[in-house]
């Protein structure tokens, strides 16, 4: 089987998407010994799943801000000691404080970044199988295929009859692949909207038949609630260049509530760190704008993105909201001591398999705070010393030269002086 858009995707991505159209390639199937073939529906079931299987992530991150809200106050504290200090030696003490505080809660700086690197990859994936659908669902990309076989048996230059067909009917080509291959082919097809399989039906009379069938199939799979899922909202609500109120307005305005509200619930939990402090003061704004801009966003691309794509960020935040429910009623019972014994304990478990002892890395931690102190009091010492040595020295030298000298600044005095500079000199 080939998946048209690994190519595009890429890299790390690719088996993640393949792993993910598999996954709803059995959705698809599913449903449909149930009678059901919707896209639509496949898509909410899809987030679900997905959103289950990530779960155990989402939860550890969730545990991490919780922690993080626990510490945040010792590192604001550690970070108003070193205000207005950008000295190595400042900087580096102020990193082993940090990092002091991360190991007495048994956790580390990295501790809520692995869980999103992880998610990313994943992520990225499920938003280019929502999109490109027939790409990695096969059971999807073969009613495709019965139209592009049928296309290609004609023998024509359909290549350069798409082309013009997709001006003709203002058909975006930016995320399609070669036409002149089954893949490029499904790509196009799976752009097209029920009039514009209407006039394709007209451009390829001989196989008219073939078409209308696939299409009438292909319309009842991207039809959901009355909207089909591969027109953009903003194309339906103004077609024609007039406004047409429809369903599919509430798209865009359900993402972008959804998104705001699972936003909102999501940063319970988030550590809060101004607490008169200049710096958290100026993160706590810059998040609460980027949790009103982000949903209007949403609302925007949604009017302009396929209605599958509004769909499935709808159910991703709904599905959001009801897991971050769950969640933070389950943060607000943890016991934060016994999560900080078991990360401890955790930690020492994992220093033990290295044959180390418990503790070791706090204690290399305060070792180094001090080993830097020290350093630092030995250099200032000893640049103190030379200091006064040459203070010693300019002195005995004064001393030396004008000893016996009626009048310092006489004629006589400063060959003297020069005779005695002289005599130290040869001795």
């Amino acid at each position: 089987m080939e998946f048209l858009l690994l190519t595009k995707v890429g890299g790390i991505l690719g088996p993640f998407a393949t792993v993910l159209g598999i996954i709803m390639d059995w959705l698809f199937k599913l449903t449909s010994t149930f009678g059901i073939e919707n896209i639509g529906l496949c898509i909410i079931l899809f987030t679900l799943v997905t959103k289950l299987l990530m779960f155990p992530l989402t939860l550890k991150q969730q545990r991490s801000s919780k922690l993080m809200s626990v510490m945040q106050p010792e590192i604001n504290a550690i970070q108003a000691k070193y205000k207005g200090k950008s000295d190595q030696d400042s900087m580096m003490k102020q990193n082993v404080e940090i990092q002091a505080v991360y190991e007495k809660y048994g956790t580390s700086m990295t501790g809520g970044c692995v869980q999103l690197i992880i998610q990313m990859p994943i992520l990225f994936a499920l938003y280019q199988v929502i999109y490109h659908i027939p790409a990695y669902v096969q059971s999807v990309r073969a009613v495709f295929e019965n139209v592009v076989t049928a296309i290609s048996s004609l023998g024509v230059d359909h290549v350069a009859q798409l082309t013009q067909f997709a001006t003709d009917n203002k058909i975006v080509m930016n995320r399609i692949g070669d036409m002149a291959t089954t893949n490029g082919l499904v790509d196009f097809l799976y752009l097209l909207n029920p009039s514009q399989w209407k006039s394709l039906e007209a451009l390829y009379p001989s196989i008219q038949n073939v078409i209308s069938t696939n299409a009438a199939q292909i319309e009842h799979m991207n039809s959901f609630l009355g909207i089909n899922l591969a027109s953009t909202p903003s194309s339906v609500i103004f077609s024609g260049g007039s406004f047409h109120l429809s369903i599919a307005i509430l798209i865009p305005i359900l993402a972008g509530l959804s998104q705001w509200l699972s936003a909102k619930l999501m940063t319970v939990n988030q550590p809060q760190s101004n607490n008169g402090n200049e710096e958290g003061n100026t993160m706590a704004q810059s998040m609460k704008m980027m949790n009103t801009f982000m949903p209007l966003m949403s609302v925007f691309f949604c009017f302009s993105f396929a209605s599958g794509i509004g769909i499935y960020w709808i159910s991703s935040s709904v599905f959001q909201i009801i897991q971050q429910l769950a969640v933070n009623r389950y943060m607000n019972k943890i016991d934060i001591d016994e999560m900080i014994k078991k990360n401890v304990e955790k930690a020492n478990k994992k220093r033990a398999k290295k044959g180390l002892p418990p503790q070791k890395v706090t204690q290399n931690a305060t070792a180094n705070l001090k080993s830097i102190q020290a350093a630092t009091e030995k250099a200032e010492a000893e640049r103190e010393a030379k200091v006064e040595q040459t203070k010693e020295q300019v002195k005995a030298s004064s001393d030396y030269y004008n000893s016996n000298l009626s009048n310092p600044n006489s004629i006589s005095s400063k060959a003297r002086m020069v005779q005695k500079y002289n005599e130290k000199h040869n001795k």
